[in-house]
């Protein structure tokens, strides 16, 4: 078998190849960190947000006197909990069912603006209180 000696030189740039690779990916990884705790919080506030829509819509369909109005107001109550800013046009209610089983579905639309060093852009979300069909 033979051996190939390696010059000290080549050595060092082989070692510097190396630190470089190193250190370009720790930055990749502290970059990927760095997006997932800006985009993570919006989702999860959205996430936890979806599940107080259901039950705005499970309150406002067991009370058949609660009217449009008042579920949208509860709705931004609700989104002002989670510091989501919401109008009344982003609010969308639907009675389903006859009066003796009535149903309300409740749907939201917003965004959420993300900035990040050198680019910004900006979340959608659509939450709703669930299936409109039966």
């Amino acid at each position: 078998m033979r051996w190939f000696a390696v010059s000290p030189a080549c050595r060092s740039r082989l070692w510097d190849m190396g630190t470089v690779k190193a250190i370009v990916g720790f930055l990749v990884i502290v970059a990927v960190i760095y997006v997932l705790f800006q985009v993570a919080p919006p989702e999860l506030t959205n996430y936890s947000f979806e599940d107080d829509l259901k039950s705005v819509a499970q309150i406002g369909g067991s009370n058949p006197h609660t009217t449009d109005d008042e579920l949208v107001a509860q709705v931004i109550k609700k989104a002002q909990e989670h510091s989501i800013t919401l109008a009344p046009e982003n609010v969308t209610v639907q009675r389903i069912g006859s009066p003796g089983s009535l149903a309300v579905y409740v749907a939201v639309d917003y965004s959420v603006p993300v900035t990040l060093p050198g680019y910004s852009f900006t979340l959608h979300f659509t939450p709703s209180s669930g299936n409109k069909g039966f």
